[in-house]
């Protein structure tokens, strides 16, 4: 298997800009299909609710949350008292440092204030963040599992 993170964040941002899924649900469904992972559609809607900070509350970025839901589904526990859990919070805790390092806060709040949201300004940001997010999850996956990663 080789991973492509060009293709990775096409896959996402265009899923968010062709209107067929928000920032959290492009993200888990893209990761989901590239990697193969072994979950159903439906994984996607338990994404539904993150898009626009949580529901509209301006909290934490929906595209970061689908990221660390989508590590979740690559290395997360489903057996009580896993310590496998252990390397998953520390992925996750890798994907927020990037996020915060380049953008400096999460909260979509800080993120979108003064844009309407759906504007083409509001859309170009978060499509960006999107693809972004994917990219990283992915390389953060791939490199955890050794897996090549595209030169282009």
């Amino acid at each position: 298997m080789v991973v492509n993170l060009k293709r990775i964040r096409e896959t996402a941002e265009n899923y968010y800009r062709n209107g067929d899924y928000f920032c959290s649900e492009a993200i888990v469904r893209t990761i989901r299909d590239e990697f193969s992972l072994d979950y159903p559609d439906k994984v996607t809607a338990m994404a539904s609710g993150f898009p626009v900070g949580m529901g509209y509350a301006g909290c934490a970025c929906g595209a970061v949350v689908g990221g660390i839901m989508a590590l979740g589904m690559a290395f997360g526990r489903s057996e009580p008292k896993d310590p496998k859990v252990k390397r998953t919070m520390e992925l996750a805790r890798e994907l927020h440092d990037f996020f915060q390092a380049k953008h400096k806060v999460l909260c979509c709040r800080v993120h979108t204030q003064g844009l309407v949201l759906g504007s083409p300004e509001h859309m170009s940001q978060c499509i960006a963040f999107t693809g972004e997010v994917a990219e990283e999850v992915a390389r953060l996956i791939a490199t955890e599992l050794n897996i090549k990663i595209a030169d282009d």
